[in-house]
């Protein structure tokens, strides 16, 4: 799994700007952060619970944006 430079934005607050990750199959990660950095949001992009305003989602090779 991979982002390019994704992006999820509410109106004029930029949640997640511009990450870009790249996850290799059998890989264990985590993300920490403060408050309000932006973590759970991301999770929801990747997800597909919440809209991505930039960027990609490469997952297989494949973009699953759409």
């Amino acid at each position: 799994m991979e982002t390019q430079d994704l992006t999820v934005q509410f109106g004029g607050l930029r949640a997640v700007d511009n990450v870009s990750v790249n996850v290799s199959a059998g890989s264990i990660h985590g993300l920490i952060g403060p408050n309000g950095a932006g973590k759970s949001t991301l999770f929801n992009a990747l997800s597909g619970l919440v809209p991505i305003t930039g960027g990609d989602i490469i997952f297989d090779g494949k973009s699953v944006r759409d």
